[in-house]
């Protein structure tokens, strides 16, 4: 009898166990809770993985001189401010050489850039040669139609290039030249003949100021080494001279200025920090402005995935400047309303 007690107990434990193993079965099925659907914590992976995405930019500029310099400085500050700490820059400077500028950019591609600020026209054309992939932001720019042999009046690429253009109506240099200098007779147009944005804007003011009844001619310099000698030629034979904006005249302003005091001959300068360097008036925008909305643009691309090839060229206003000690010293009146450079 005890055995067979001991016998009915053993089986009771048996059937006991069995039906505790039975109750934790149904939990497997939870697995399929994993799904990307059902988990906050799968949706949240890819939104955390852009966060931490970093980018880095590379910034060819041609030449340091202040207008280029406030370009840059506004680009990565906007940029900065969108993207704090996410972004990077490895600013180079071509020291006014062209084949430099494409040795930067082809590092830079390289380097596996995630965008090319390319800061002029040089730096731009060198960085277009340079990829076709990587997205390339130009800065002061004057026409980027006829820089990449794009339509006249084309106002996006449909390229992996965009960008600002510092450019103004050469129509509104004429009118200023006019209102300014009334009784001038013989125009000179000194410029850089390597800088093929300073030839385009000679190209566009020329039968504008022959149309006014103006003698032109162009003055052309190849580098720094003969700045001094084409300026003197070219005060000789004018009465004012209309420097576009161009490097390597904004790198040797100062002798310039010195050429154009001594033979008392006026400057209408292409751009305000040219003008503070040698000129009389200018129709200036800001630089540090122009930068800035570059940058703006360079954070849609980075960070809100923008194409790029739809991207229209921006510009920014221009406004009246003078330089009070050249006007004073050369006896120019200044149209009302203009500002005078503060340098």
């Amino acid at each position: 009898m005890k055995k067979t007690l001991a016998l009915l107990c053993a089986l009771a434990m048996v059937f006991a166990l069995c039906a505790c193993g039975q109750t934790a079965a149904p939990a497997a099925p939870a697995a399929p809770s994993a799904s990307p659907e059902a988990s906050p914590a799968a949706e949240a992976a890819p939104a955390a993985a852009d966060d931490a995405k970093t980018f880095t930019v590379g910034v060819c500029q041609l030449v340091q001189h202040p207008a280029l310099d406030a370009a840059t400085q506004g680009f990565q500050d906007a940029l900065k401010e969108k993207l704090g700490d996410k972004v990077s820059f490895s600013v180079q400077n071509a020291s006014g050489d062209s084949a430099t500028c494409a040795v930067i950019c082809n590092q830079f591609v390289s380097d596996g850039v995630d965008l090319i600020l390319a800061n002029a026209t040089p730096a731009l054309l060198a960085a277009q040669s340079a990829t076709n992939k990587i997205p390339i932001l130009g800065t002061s720019v004057t026409d980027y139609a006829d820089a990449l042999g794009l339509e006249a009046g084309s106002t996006k690429t449909g390229t992996n290039i965009s960008g600002t253009s510092d450019g103004v109506p050469a129509q509104s240099f004429a009118d200023l030249l006019k209102q300014v200098f009334p009784e001038a007779k013989k125009v000179g147009i000194l410029y850089c003949s390597g800088e093929p944005n300073s030839k385009f804007q000679a190209d566009q003011i020329r039968p504008i100021l022959e149309g006014m009844g103006y003698t032109v001619a162009d003055y052309t310099f190849a580098d720094s080494n003969d700045v001094a000698q084409v300026a003197a030629n070219a005060c000789d034979d004018s009465d004012v001279l209309y420097i576009p904006t161009d490097n390597t005249a904004a790198s040797n302003a100062e002798l310039i200025n010195s050429v154009c005091l001594e033979k008392k001959v006026p400057v209408v300068a292409g751009e305000e920090n040219l003008c503070l360097g040698c000129g009389s008036v200018t129709l200036s925008i800001s630089y540090y402005d122009l930068g800035t909305v570059t940058g703006e643009m360079a954070a849609k691309v980075l960070a809100d995935g923008a194409d790029i090839s739809a991207m229209e060229i921006q510009y920014a206003p221009f406004t009246g400047k003078f330089n009070k000690v050249n006007c004073e010293a050369l006896s120019v009146e200044v149209p009302e309303g203009f500002v005078a450079i503060e340098g």
